[in-house]
């Protein structure tokens, strides 16, 4: 079989890490069982997330979200799979903590953290320190970037990624309206890549977790009262010839602008004088 097969959860978050570790390392061996690489999960699926499950950083029990962090890791390393995880990721006192994805490899270390860059008001304000840089990683041949919820509104960030040459962008999120989803498909048919979209069973009646295609359709959902699904990625597939070796080439030569600016006509009144008819 071509291509990579990843798995994109969405499981219900609580207050509690040792809930929430026990539900990751209960998908992590449901995506082994089912050849899967990588698993991806939501924002904040660890630590759970501020104003959700919790209103202040002192009702989070920090020694067991590093307990639970470092059990997923053995497991990670014991199945051969790669995990992201949504969490915060606390800094010294008094710094508030970032709203992170851990990268774990399939031998069980973290080899990179996503640290959310385009944080919200509140988030900025009252709970979060922002991250700077975007972060790619690759497995099996394929190249893999990370984007945190609200960040859905930059585009920029998401066509940086395609020019960092990421095939698909883990897209980890616990979304407040429906349009989100809009907002991830067509920058997955913008960019020409796919974007794995893993949410919260909490959001689940907004829009599913799921693979989206380079050409903005789904690949896979999350139909409760299943927790993932499972999805091949191959850009080999002839079903998405025409984004990924004609459209996305193309948008990449296009927005060089030297296809343009050597047909541009300036010796010609009638380009030139925007006010003839």
């Amino acid at each position: 079989m071509t291509g990579i097969r990843i798995a994109v959860a969405e499981p219900m978050i609580t207050k509690d890490p040792a809930e929430n570790g026990a539900k990751v390392r209960e998908l992590m061996k449901v995506a082994a069982g089912h050849k899967a690489r990588l698993i991806q999960f939501p924002e904040g699926q660890l630590s759970g997330f501020p104003n959700e499950q919790f209103q202040d950083w002192s009702e989070v029990d920090w020694p067991l979200v590093r307990e639970e962090l470092e059990k997923i890791q053995k497991l990670a390393a014991r199945l051969k799979l790669w995990v992201v995880l949504g969490s915060a990721h606390p800094l010294t006192p008094p710094n508030r903590p970032h709203n992170s994805l851990y990268v774990i490899s399939d031998q069980g270390r973290i080899v990179d953290r996503y640290d959310k860059r385009y944080c919200s008001n509140t988030e900025l304000t009252r709970y979060f320190s922002p991250g700077f840089e975007p972060i790619v990683f690759d497995v099996d041949g394929y190249r893999f970037g990370c984007a945190i919820c609200v960040e859905v509104n930059f585009p920029e960030l998401f066509s940086h990624y395609e020019r960092l040459g990421v095939e698909c962008l883990l897209l980890s999120a616990y979304p407040a309206d429906a349009v989100f989803e809009v907002k991830a498909r067509a920058h997955a048919a913008i960019n020409n890549y796919w974007i794995a979209m893993s949410l919260p069973a909490q959001t689940a009646d907004l829009m599913p977790s799921g693979l989206i295609a380079p050409d903005g359709t789904y690949v896979a959902t999350v139909t409760p009262p299943a927790e993932l699904t499972i999805a091949t990625i191959d850009r080999n597939d002839p079903t998405y010839e025409t984004p990924l070796t004609k459209l996305r080439p193309w948008r990449t030569l296009a927005r060089k602008g030297d296809i343009y600016t050597t047909r541009r006509i300036t010796n010609d009144p009638r380009s030139t004088n925007h006010t003839i008819n």
